[in-house]
């Protein structure tokens, strides 16, 4: 049941992350465009990379329920690698719900835009570089006795 849990939970995040990480990051410099094009194709663009951010950040929940099922099975809840994986990825959440798609948001529904573009590819940035801190954290496991 393990090795079903850790494969959900790598897909989970393979096929939900990476699309948030990829379309976010295509934002900021999308909307410096849309600032030149007005209407054009990239506000279409930006409306588009918008809803993949936003519908894929729903389907990443799964990833630290799987993550933490996967855990539980192993017995490695209270391990500090892992209490660490789950601080960064509840920081790399509240990021994206609570500054980057409301900024999307706001970038959408005006224009010219109220959003600094340079900011926001900041605050993507940071997602980013905490989603690569827990992919390191899982594949190095401080403290792990498998030697990988």
């Amino acid at each position: 049941m393990t090795k079903v849990l850790l494969s959900l939970h790598v897909l989970a995040a393979l096929l939900a992350v990476g699309p948030v990480a990829v379309a976010a990051s295509m934002f900021p410099a999308t909307l410096r465009r849309a600032a030149a094009d007005g209407e054009g194709t990239a506000r279409t663009t930006l409306r588009t990379l918008h809803r993949v951010c936003r519908v894929y950040a729903g389907v990443g929940v799964a990833v630290p329920l799987f993550g933490l099922a996967t855990a539980g099975s192993l017995g490695v809840l209270g391990d500090g690698w892992l209490i660490t994986s789950i601080v960064l990825t509840a920081a790399a959440a509240a990021l994206l719900a609570l500054l980057i798609l409301p900024a999307q948001d706001r970038a959408l529904a005006t224009a010219p835009s109220p959003v600094a573009p340079g900011r926001l590819a900041m605050l993507t940035g940071v997602f980013n570089l905490l989603w690569a801190a827990v992919t390191v954290l899982m594949i190095v496991r401080p403290g792990s006795t498998t030697g990988a």
